[in-house]
């Protein structure tokens, strides 16, 4: 059930209101942006709302099904949400909460709409476009684990149970290849020790985004990320950056000393066997 002030209550009753909406962001590392249709910013229980006037939200549909209610909002990128925030991924899964309000009588506070996820983030030029992903979304989920060859688990969770600390180390950048290729001429690890690990940037452009390694080359002293960085590398970046595991029996055995825990079913038949049937010859 939604609450709200009956001061509010009575204003949405009437026939004349002077109504906003606001749109509070908030990131996975805690950092918070607020956001208004209104044309001037509107500042709520401590949060500021920009009247960013590129910055519009879509309407919004409720029904009484199970079908995920629609909501989108859409800006122009800019210093508060900017291209290469979206591109690293900094917005993925963050949290919204959309209210509306009476500009002309903050005290009265506020009605939240919505509460839920960002969803697919679509860039086109300069434009953003973003899903608003409600409790409904988690309907149609599903749930438990699957029988795999491979192991199930992330390296270093509580199923796994592997500590990831003393299969961490620190280094820098010495060499620039490209967003995707680096050179760490300190590193003294064996080869293939970081394929399949994680990578964060903790200085630089990129601070703060984790990244997938494909490969580590002890020979060349160079990292081989996944995918390409949104924004340049630079000689001297630190980054911190854990063991990987490409989650087969063997590695889980050799490399961690941790079979107990496999969370996979290497001997599992695979499809053509289970699908096999008596057929009456010999």
């Amino acid at each position: 059930m939604k609450t709200l002030s009956p001061a509010l209550q009575e204003h949405l009753a009437g026939e004349l209101a002077t109504l906003s909406y606001l749109v509070k962001i908030t990131r996975r590392d805690g950092t918070v942006r607020g956001f208004t249709n209104h044309d001037r910013d509107i500042v709520l229980d401590g949060v500021t709302y920009k009247a960013d006037g590129a910055f519009s939200p879509s309407a919004i549909a409720s029904t009484s099904k199970l079908a995920a209610d629609n909501l989108e909002i859409g800006g122009i990128t800019g210093n508060d949400i900017t291209a290469a925030d979206l591109a690293a991924g900094r917005y993925d899964h963050a949290r919204a909460d959309v209210y509306v309000c009476n500009w002309a009588d903050l005290g009265q506070g506020a009605l939240q709409l919505r509460r839920g996820w960002l969803g697919e983030v679509t860039l086109a030029g300069e434009r953003y476009t973003a899903e608003l992903r409600g409790l409904h979304d988690l309907l149609p989920r599903e749930f438990g684990d699957y029988y795999t060859a491979e192991c199930r688990h992330d390296l270093g969770d509580v199923h796994c149970a592997v500590a990831l600390a003393p299969l961490t180390v620190t280094g820098a950048v010495t060499t620039v290849i490209d967003t995707a290729n680096f050179l760490d001429a300190s590193r003294a690890e064996a080869d293939g020790l970081f394929d399949h690990g994680k990578l964060q940037w903790t200085t630089g452009a990129n601070s703060g985004l984790a990244v997938e390694v494909k490969k580590w080359d002890a020979t060349l002293s160079q990292f081989v990320l996944w995918l390409p960085l949104p924004n340049p590398i630079a000689v001297g970046d630190a980054y911190t950056v854990y063991a990987g595991c490409d989650k087969r029996l063997a590695t889980c055995k050799d490399k961690f000393g941790n079979l107990a825990n496999f969370g996979g079913f290497p001997h599992m038949p695979g499809v053509d066997k289970i699908l096999q049937y008596p057929d009456g010859k010999p």
